[in-house]
């Protein structure tokens, strides 16, 4: 896509970030020598349930913690905003995330991106689906009409969830592909708009017909087929993304150089089949913060479009604000 195309759409809106209620228990790591670390915790976006998540997770951070030397241990977060300010406070030292995740913690928690994740497909990426009920009535037009158009063109008829306002997969990018584009502001378009909190729970509000349309990623669908298939077989995609950039493997930039080769060693060469097939990934490799250059320009658009709808800016206002992102778009291409 033409990069310049990012700053041409207009109105898109404004999200505040959940407040984390877990920072009270949050406390800084200024002290990071080698001899001072004991373990690691490792963030993990809890996308679906912590009881689903913990078979899962358990044997790949044993299998870490055996490379690295020290325990690692995997620090469950069910919000997006939550992880990110729990690695920002030093509660947490690396972390599996998403691309729009590991933009906002690259400028506030002091991430660092070392690896990324190839699918079990062989691809970098992944996509973003708008789901609904198989039953749901509106399933034959949506399709017929392309989902994207139906739900732009029938909003005011519909309940409409996203699954988390940090979410790439579940917020981003159906943000500016759906609404940004065809210059609709969802926070009115929609009968009933709400956040679920996560992808499982976006897709089991489909499933059981709380909700007509939701946003989900394909691997949270997959990962739905085998945790609880009744419900996926209740759930019908109705528009598909542009691929996303696959997840980073991030740490901490003040971590000890040798315990970040280490996690690099780890991640490069870790190929256990059978543990990662749950995660449907076939292994891990190099990547730098430019990988997720498009997602940075995605949330620079997103923020140029929250300005220009703005009502309590003076045109001079807004052309200052837009300027300085215009000027970030500039750097980052």
């Amino acid at each position: 896509m033409n990069r310049r195309l990012f700053i041409q759409q207009a109105s898109l809106f404004t999200m505040t970030l959940a407040t984390a209620k877990l920072l009270s228990a949050c406390t800084s790591n200024t002290d990071n020598s080698a001899a001072t670390i004991k373990e690691i915790n490792f963030g993990v976006l809890s996308t679906e349930s912590q009881s689903n998540q913990k078979p899962l997770w358990e044997p790949f951070a044993a299998a870490m913690s055996e490379e690295v030397g020290i325990p690692i241990k995997p620090f469950y977060v069910t919000q997006y905003a939550a992880l990110i300010e729990a690695m920002r406070f030093g509660k947490v030292q690396a972390a599996w995330l998403g691309g729009k995740s590991y933009i906002q913690a690259s400028k506030v928690a002091d991430a660092e991106a070392f690896a990324q994740v190839v699918s079990a497909d062989g691809s970098k990426g992944y996509y973003s689906h708008l789901i609904t009920n198989k039953d749901n009535p509106i399933v034959a037009s949506a399709k017929a009409a392309g989902g994207d158009k139906y739900i732009i063109n029938n909003a005011g008829k519909l309940t409409f969830a996203f699954n988390d306002p940090n979410s790439t997969s579940g917020f981003l990018v159906p943000s500016y592909y759906i609404f940004t584009q065809n210059n609709v502001d969802p926070k009115k378009a929609f009968k009933r708009l709400i956040f679920a909190g996560s992808h499982e729970a976006s897709a089991l509000a489909v499933a059981n017909n709380q909700i007509d349309v939701a946003t989900i990623s394909n691997e949270a669908l997959s990962r739905l087929e085998r945790t609880n298939p009744t419900a996926r077989q209740k759930i019908a995609i109705i528009w598909q993304s542009p691929l996303i950039p696959s997840d980073p493997i991030v740490y901490r930039r003040d971590l000890p150089a040798d315990i970040k080769e280490k996690l690099r060693n780890f991640f490069y060469n870790y190929q256990d089949a059978e543990v990662l097939a749950p995660f449907e990934v076939s292994r891990f490799v190099q990547a730098e913060d430019k990988n997720w250059h498009t997602i940075r320009e995605l949330d620079i658009a997103k923020n140029i479009q929250e300005i220009q709808a703005q009502t309590n800016l003076n045109e001079s206002e807004k052309q200052q604000k837009i300027t300085e992102l215009n000027q970030q778009l500039q750097e980052i291409q």
